[in-house]
């Protein structure tokens, strides 16, 4: 492929320095480098990007890559979406896209010798690009830095499922793995025996994590036949956090198509069966102590940051749930949380407060969807808790028991009041930046008249 579309002008590096030090060992160990895969998650979290010749890994480091801004304003099929105004009407011009040295990294699951790295987006003049979710995340960051003098910690909890590939057009519900028992059918939670029936793709999946440094930890065999969870250890940096997930789905994806399956995040494949959560540990830090773990001081604070969370909860949710499957995760007995409401280590709840040491106290954001995007996800959980570290309003009495059968306000099932909840806030439009406010609004309104004109089988079959 050709280099032709890498630009050749000098302009400010964005990358913190000393980046050249890890990027020329790279090259050192690598000098047989045969590919380049260069990706820029879109709004939706779609990996966007191209493959570059190996040789051109030394110009990407050195002059960015071009990419049109007009990426961001895709739908989630890839179309454009004219009413973010990203597209022909501003020319369709490029940005400029610098990597992320940290995440330059082998890609161990195929077979030509292959490296990734993933991009952000800026203006020529350098300035960042603030529709590119990475940048409205590390946005957010610097405003509880500035308002409150805090850094957050993370990490991620990320359950998908496997079933095997299929060559039709998947109109018909794909057959979970392990449904072939006899007798009803297995949820088999935390299962070993799943765990060592797959074996070799859970070795590969270690070995792959390894290469490419993305710290995850338990595996775990989840709540339905073929599902598993991957746990990712905390990071001090949210924007690093965000980035292991985008590298977590592309490797388990890969990892599984060498072994003739297909991995899904999708939110609610199954009827039947849980769909897929990204579960948010989250804690506040202020010189290098835990804010939440200082006593009574610590609680309090706490308390604040929860109800900062539940008050903004109903128009943050389409940040948490972006796609339409998404909502139908929201149903009641899907075992995903669906009420505005919170409780010391219980699963029902939407903030649930782990049972841990006083230094390890932290909130568990349990709402958002495993296919939804990180950064986005993360930026809807930090401004919620700025929010009420802020207003320092105590929150309501904790659930306590099965929250499913509590009367509290649910969160709404239904994409389009998701939508007109986020589009009418302005918390939300401070939160993300007006641009991303209003082009994430848009691509929304789109994906919703795209699924209304569809009409289902089971509409055929019930009116014909």
């Amino acid at each position: 492929m050709s280099t032709a579309d890498l630009p050749h002008h000098d302009v400010e590096h964005p990358a913190k320095p000393g980046w050249q030090l890890g990027f020329e060992a790279f090259m050192s160990e690598h000098p047989d480098l045969d590919t380049l895969e260069v990706i820029l998650p879109d709004t939706n979290g779609v990996l966007r990007g191209k493959w570059l010749p190996g040789s051109a890994l030394r110009k990407v480091f050195e002059q960015g890559v071009a990419f049109p801004f007009s990426l961001f304003g895709l739908d989630v099929w890839g179309r454009e979406v004219e009413a973010t105004e990203l597209h022909i009407e501003t020319g369709d011009k490029d940005g400029l896209c610098w990597p992320i040295p940290e995440t330059l990294k082998l890609v161990p699951w195929v077979d030509r010798k292959t490296a990734q790295v993933l991009l952000s987006m800026y203006h020529r003049d350098g300035a960042p690009f603030f529709i590119d979710p990475r940048h409205v995340l590390e946005r957010m960051i610097s405003r509880i830095s500035d308002e409150l003098g805090v850094t957050a910690t993370c990490a991620f909890e990320l359950e998908f499922y496997f079933f095997e590939e299929s060559d039709g057009d998947w109109t018909e519900q794909p057959k979970p793995l392990f449904s072939t028992h006899l007798g009803p059918a297995r949820q088999n939670m935390y299962a070993l025996s799943d765990l060592e029936a797959l074996l070799p793709v859970v070795d590969d999946l270690r070995a792959a994590c390894e290469i490419q440094g993305i710290p995850a930890d338990a595996a775990v065999s989840e709540a339905a036949p073929g599902q598993f969870e991957l746990n990712l250890h905390h990071r001090r940096n949210p924007l690093l956090a965000a980035d292991d997930v985008v590298m977590l789905r592309r490797l388990v994806a890969g990892v599984a198509r060498r072994h003739q399956l297909k991995a899904s995040f999708m939110a609610k494949p199954y009827v039947e069966w849980p769909g897929n959560g990204m579960h948010v540990h989250v804690s506040m830090e202020k010189g290098g102590k835990n804010i939440f773990a200082e006593g009574d001081k610590g609680r309090e604070r706490l308390g604040h940051a929860i109800n900062g969370l539940l008050e903004t909860m109903p128009e943050a949710l389409l940040l948490f749930t972006s796609t339409f499957n998404g909502f139908r995760r929201m149903q009641p007995g899907s075992y995903a949380p669906t009420s505005i409401c919170w409780g010391y280590d219980n699963r029902s709840v939407a903030l649930r407060v782990p049972a841990s040491s006083p230094e390890a106290a932290r909130i568990e954001h349990r709402i958002a969807g495993a296919d939804a995007n990180p950064y986005l996800v993360l930026t809807g959980i930090l401004a919620g808790m700025l929010e009420g570290l802020t207003a320092k309003v105590d929150p309501p009495a904790p659930v306590i028991g099965n929250a499913y059968e509590k009367k509290h306000k649910r969160l709404t099932p239904w994409m389009d009041e998701a939508i007109d909840a986020f589009v009418d806030s302005e918390r939300m439009k401070r939160a993300v930046g007006a641009d991303m406010h209003k082009v994430l609004g848009e691509i929304k309104k789109e994906e919703l008249n795209e699924f209304g004109r569809e009409i289902s089988a089971l509409e055929r079959q019930t009116y014909l």
